[in-house]
């Protein structure tokens, strides 16, 4: 059949795992590494709401809503 593994995750889940890692077991390097990685994604983030949010207004302009 199908192994629950395989479905896809609700984004909740993903951020409670995170905040619930252990970070006393990682070095200053593996946590300067962490702290990029989440500055990256947070980036990502900003860049695809930003987006969203001109798209948004370009479909309400165009609905003149």
């Amino acid at each position: 059949m199908f192994d629950e593994a395989d479905l896809p995750r609700k984004k909740s889940d993903l951020l409670a795992e995170l905040a619930r890692e252990d970070l006393d077991r990682l070095s200053i390097a593996e946590l300067d590494e962490r702290i990029a990685a989440l500055e990256a994604e947070t980036a990502r983030t900003r860049t695809k709401r930003a987006m969203a949010a001109d798209f948004r207004s370009a479909a309400d302009s165009l609905f003149k809503r």
